[in-house]
This record gives C-alpha cells, sequence and structure tokens, in this order.
C-alpha cells in the first residue's frame, strides 16, 4: 500500500499549499475521494469549504463543475437539457454540470427539494436521467456539496434519505492564530491557489480507489463497525440511529485510512477515528437531546465508550 500512500500524501501536501492548518479534514476529503464516496462540508462562512473543493477538483487534473444552488434552481439546470439541432433536424444531449468529475455543490441547502431529488439519483446512481434517457456520469465521480450550519433563512434542510447518501461530513473550523496569520502571508501578493497544479491523474485514482478494497477487515473488526452502527440505535438520545450504510461507509474508510498510512490491514484506531465522520451526520437526535443541547458527536462517543473494543491479531494469517 506504499504506492497509495504516497498517492495521497502528495495530493494532501498540494491542497495544504490552499487550507492551512487543517491536514485532519484534508484527508478526510482523501479518504472519501479514495472510497468513491461523496463529501459534505458543514460549517460556518470564510473558513475554505469551497476553496477546499476547487483546491481538490485541481490538485487531480479532473474536469470540475460548480453549482451556486439557488431556490430557483430546476433539476435541468444540473442535469442537462435536449436542444433541437436544426442542421442535425434531431435533438442533442446538452451536458449539465453533473457530468464533470468532480462537481461542488455550493449551499446545497438552498436548492428546492425537486432539485435535491435529481442531485440524489446522480450521487447513488451515479448517472442522470434527462426526458426518459440515462446518461452515466463520469469516472471518478465526486460530489462536493456545502452548507452553512448558522443561516436557516430562505433554505431547504437536507432530508435523511440524502444526507444518508454523503459517505462522510467533514467540519473545517477557525484556524489556529498561527494558521490564520501563515493564511495572511500566503495571500499578499498572489492566492496560492492559482499556481496550484495536477498532481494525481486520473489513472492514479481510480488504481487507489480499487486497491483499498484489497486492504484486509479482520472478522473481529467487522463485527466492531457493526456493534458501533447498533449501538447508535439504541441510545435514548437518538430518534433514528444509523443505517447498514452507515457500517459499510465505515468499514471503507477504515480501510482507506489504513491505506493511507501504508498498511495493508484495519486496526480499532482507524475505526474509532472515522466514526464520527462517518456516522455522526446518519444520527437523527431526539427531542430532549437537541433540548440537552448535544449534538452527534456527542452520541457517537459515548458509543464509542460502550463498544468494547476487540483484541487479537488484525493482520492478514
Amino acid at each position: 500500500m506504499k504506492k497509495v500512500q504516497e498517492t495521497a500524501d502528495r495530493l494532501v501536501k498540494n491542497i495544504e499549499r490552499v487550507i492551512v492548518g487543517k491536514r485532519m479534514s484534508i484527508q478526510q476529503v482523501v479518504v472519501g475521494l479514495l472510497c468513491q464516496g461523496h463529501i459534505l462540508i458543514e460549517d460556518v462562512p470564510g473558513v475554505g469549504k469551497t476553496m477546499l473543493a476547487r483546491s481538490l477538483a485541481r490538485s487531480l487534473g479532473l474536469t470540475f463543475s460548480r453549482i451556486q444552488c439557488t431556490p430557483d434552481m430546476l433539476p435541468s439546470d444540473i442535469t442537462g437539457v435536449y436542444i433541437y439541432n436544426q442542421a442535425e433536424d434531431e435533438f442533442e444531449y446538452r451536458e449539465g454540470p453533473l457530468m464533470a468529475h468532480v462537481v461542488l455543490a455550493d449551499e446545497i441547502n438552498r436548492a428546492t427539494p425537486k432539485t435535491q431529488a435529481a442531485l440524489l439519483e446522480a450521487m447513488q446512481e451515479r448517472q442522470v436521467t434527462v426526458n426518459g434517457v440515462t446518461h452515466p456520469t463520469p469516472r471518478p465521480f465526486l460530489v462536493l456539496a456545502t452548507q452553512n450550519p448558522i443561516e436557516y433563512e430562505g433554505t431547504f434542510p437536507l432530508p435523511e434519505a440524502q444526507l444518508d447518501r454523503f459517505f462522510l461530513k467533514v467540519a473545517l473550523g477557525y484556524p489556529r492564530l498561527e494558521d490564520e496569520v501563515a493564511v495572511i502571508e500566503n495571500q499578499q501578493i498572489q492566492h496560492p491557489f492559482h499556481t496550484l497544479e495536477s498532481v494525481v491523474d486520473e489513472g492514479e485514482i481510480l488504481w487507489a480507489q480499487q486497491q483499498i478494497r484489497e486492504v484486509y477487515l479482520a472478522d473481529n473488526l467487522k463485527r466492531y463497525v457493526v456493534e458501533i452502527v447498533q449501538e447508535t440505535r439504541s441510545i435514548s438520545d437518538v430518534y433514528l440511529g444509523a443505517s447498514p450504510r452507515g457500517s459499510l461507509a465505515l468499514s471503507r474508510a477504515g480501510q482507506a485510512w489504513a491505506a493511507m498510512q501504508g498498511r495493508d490491514y484495519v486496526l480499532p484506531d482507524d475505526i474509532k477515528l472515522l466514526a464520527g465522520p462517518t456516522l455522526g451526520h446518519r444520527v437523527i437526535l431526539s427531542s430532549s437531546a437537541r433540548l440537552q443541547d448535544l449534538d452527534a458527536g456527542d452520541i457517537v462517543r459515548e458509543v464509542l465508550a460502550e463498544v468494547k473494543v476487540p483484541g487479537g491479531t488484525f493482520q492478514r494469517e
């Protein structure tokens, strides 16, 4: 897995030229990319959500499109339309922004449920349907969606079905003092984003996505993952726990993280590290929990404290 580690490190270091002091968040985004999963970036304005998505796309050297979600946006605005070609005397398909390798859905919760549903098909089925004709999205295909958790006026909260389609949710948070000073210094003359170059090509990404499936996940760790997910369904402060899709996401994320560390086997610490990003947005709190000002992160930490960590060997025998 050394080659996968080198590919991931090269990608992370390139993005760090723009996003300063947020290595863990960047690594989580790379985990989502390696797992062929879509990513929800939720945080307050101005911390670099959009810039993180743009930096990833430029580092990959793949086609990139940006959808600025608004309440008046129609599904055809993102899926594409059929337009009559007089010269050919037939209708031809004009691709929408969803037909790119990396798609940034900025402020996704400002799109109407009808448009969100069109995005849902592309995320889950990796295809779009226009006038009854299905068009597959390119490979690799990654949706990076951002949303602001502060402003709710004029927004349409993502339904649970769509939240569950996101492989993981990433938060950036405010930078430390020295990191914020570094941001000012880096942008004093020219924004570092404008000097970013592609460091990983399409073939390397597709190869790495296949390689992480070969990372060994011991039987006792598979059981550990399922016990964690099932525990989210039995806590009194939770209205709805994580689905089996959460189990799949957590196990695959553990494989990707292990490969990024140069290992061909998963450890319990890999699972614990990624439980929050992969399960937090899949847990719906009860009204009493919200009154106690609890959040999904608190629930996941409580679950990890309750579920016994397995012992024994985790390497392939």
